[in-house]
């Protein structure tokens, strides 16, 4: 058992079971839009090579997910080794539990919430991008502010938000406590990016 710690935030008690990776085939789709993401900069590393952005997509079927691994943001191009399995998760005892060659995404509590609630969603992208999310603040849903990104708080308020607001039919929101973090999911990841593309006004490079 691994603790998921940032900022000085405990971020979730991740049970993580290394396995080998897995089949590449798994990641196609996934590998499509993460690539997407990278090249117009809403996925990646800042200056001092933290990673910024994470992706993920259902298992069908299931309240399991695929999801970019913890610390790849920095990565130009992503492989099977990059990507873990969320088996299942436990927001009361904040507790996830995945498997992979690498343990799952420090946002991944927050993606497993939007899978919960939502039986519809199969793809959830998270992005940084300063200039739209300065725009959609409280434009949009809005997190809690004194919610940090990855703990229970913001799995809590981001629940709140699909309960109490026109979330489900917006399918974005942006973080207050995280500053550029923005949100986006939909029936498939091409919906999700085609969310994010729309709001950037860049609708052509779906």
């Amino acid at each position: 058992m691994s603790k998921i710690i940032d900022e000085g935030y405990i971020k979730f008690q991740a049970n993580w079971e290394k396995t080998a990776p897995f089949a590449a085939t798994y990641f196609q789709n996934l590998q499509h839009w993460r690539d997407q993401m990278y090249q117009h900069q809403l996925i990646g590393a800042y200056p001092n090579g933290i990673g910024f952005g994470n992706i993920s997509e259902r298992i069908l079927d299931s309240q399991q997910f695929y999801i970019s691994g913890s610390a790849t943001g920095n990565f130009s191009s992503l492989t099977s080794k990059h990507y873990a399995k969320v088996v299942n998760f436990d927001l009361q005892k904040n507790t996830l539990t995945c498997h992979g060659p690498i343990v799952a995404s420090s946002e991944s509590m927050s993606h497993a919430v939007i899978y919960q609630q939502c039986p519809w969603v199969n793809g959830v992208i998270h992005i940084h991008h300063f200039d739209l999310w300065k725009q959609l603040l409280h434009q949009v849903p809005t997190t809690d502010k004194s919610a940090a990104y990855g703990t229970p708080e913001m799995a809590f308020s981001i629940v709140n938000l699909l309960e109490n607001t026109d979330l489900p039919n917006s399918k974005i929101f942006v973080m207050e406590g995280h500053e550029e973090g923005v949100f986006a999911f939909g029936k498939d990841l091409a919906e999700a990016a085609a969310v994010i593309f729309k709001w950037l006004n860049k609708e052509d490079l779906c």
